[in-house]
């Protein structure tokens, strides 16, 4: 029983008493007016929330980091009976979501729906809702709350940038022009036919033969001769750093744009994390196979493939991972590298200053494997010097490498060489 009811139960006592002892009418008139007051304000919050349909509903449930993210939220008055005010309240965790709003004079078989923009800062996994819609009578005294469970998640992949002129080493296979490993994917090395089985692609089809034997038959293609890539991912807390983050602005100013650069978080994490997608998608469009290996939270290895399916699969294991992983990078590449293709391109992304990581890049060119050492500067981080000695030793390898430090152009980092810290 909140303040308001006790007031006005107080007050209808009070009359009740004053009518007793005086034997006045206004007094019995004001205990029928508190009476009625009452009961009425109850009814009319009973009634407040019944009878309405409310939705919200996004473009997509897919979306990176920087892009516009719009939502819509709808509400129906499906009875006759008017609402005077009615209070969406988003709960939702996404930063910055700005869905909650006061909709007022809702009247009878009437509807009202809004948009409500974001822009994206922050990669994982958010629960659209729950949603809370509250109201009340006219005088406030039995306020009226209904929460819907959310039905949806936004999955928000990390930030990608452009590159151009990534080390691109071709790891030639030894033995053979094609791999003798059938694939989906339509490559120059067409192995043989088969019968039309349902959902081939029709440019699959070889027209020729389907003529001369009188039923659907398809191409079958082999894997180009490149040895698959890498990325080693080094998800252990121990060599992460980072800053204080100044405020972020949220507001939706130049909503006509759908996707702009911002700036990351002063962290070797997300750093690492955008660095390792878009190298990904850099050679998912070279036409290589790529594999991820992260031991973050949890293990995370995914085996080489190509194409769009493959680029999804692993944007989202890094929207997700955390780096509060136990195992160095050291370890898990002694755990994997038994796995991998002779002449195989492996690209280590670290913040470490270990003198370590050059041991591994001396092994894995041992192995017969090809390096490519991607450096976060950890001292622009707030982390550990030693960056620039780490610098020398890989140099003496003579592996390609990428230096990058707090605020750099990602794109122009990793497009360019880095000679000097």
């Amino acid at each position: 029983m909140n303040s308001g009811q006790k007031i006005v139960l107080a007050l209808l006592t009070l009359s009740l008493l004053a009518g007793l002892a005086t034997g006045g009418r206004l007094y019995y008139r004001l205990s029928i007016f508190w009476i009625i007051l009452y009961f009425g304000s109850w009814l009319w919050s009973f009634l407040s929330l019944r009878g309405l349909y409310f939705k919200r509903s996004a473009r997509t449930l897919r979306a990176q980091v920087g892009q516009l993210f719009e939502e819509r939220f709808e509400v129906q008055n499906q009875n006759r009976f008017p609402r005077l005010w009615l209070e969406i309240r988003d709960r939702t965790t996404l930063p910055g979501s700005d869905g909650s709003r006061v909709l007022s004079m809702v009247m009878g078989k009437q509807g009202r729906s809004y948009v409500a923009r974001v822009r994206l800062v922050k990669r994982g996994v958010f629960p659209l809702g729950p949603t809370s819609l509250l109201t009340s009578d006219l005088f406030g005294l039995f306020p009226s709350a209904v929460e819907i469970k959310e039905q949806d998640s936004l999955l928000v992949y990390p930030m990608m940038v452009d590159i151009k002129g990534f080390p691109n080493p071709p790891g030639l296979l030894p033995g053979g022009e094609a791999l003798r490993r059938r694939t989906h994917q339509v490559t120059p090395n067409a192995a043989g036919i088969r019968e039309y089985y349902t959902g081939d692609a029709l440019n699959r089809i070889h027209w020729l033969n389907t003529a001369r034997r009188g039923r659907l038959m398809v191409k079958e293609f082999e894997l180009d001769p490149l040895a698959d890539v890498w990325i080693f991912l080094d998800a252990s807390l121990m060599a992460q750093s980072s800053l204080p983050q100044g405020p972020i602005d949220y507001q939706v100013k130049d909503f006509w744009i759908r996707a702009t650069k911002i700036p990351l978080p002063p962290s070797t994490e997300e750093y690492s994390i955008s660095i390792a997608a878009s190298v990904v998608r850099d050679y998912l469009r070279r036409g290589r196979a790529v594999g991820l290996a992260c031991a973050g939270q949890h293990l995370t290895l995914i085996s080489p493939d190509r194409g769009g399916r493959q680029l999804g699969k692993i944007l989202e294991q890094l929207a997700l991972v955390e780096m509060k992983g136990q195992l160095p990078l050291q370890a898990l590449i002694e755990t994997q590298v038994k796995h991998m293709v002779r002449g195989s391109t492996v690209v280590l992304i670290t913040a470490s200053t270990s003198r370590s990581i050059a041991l591994v890049a001396d092994y894995l060119i041992q192995r017969g494997l090809k390096p490519i050492v991607i450096l976060l500067d950890a001292a622009s981080f707030g982390g550990p010097p030693g960056t620039a000695e780490l610098v020398k030793n890989i140099k003496l390898l003579g592996v390609p490498f990428r230096i990058i430090s707090k605020d750099a152009d990602l794109s122009a980092a990793l497009s360019g060489g880095n000679s000097s810290i």
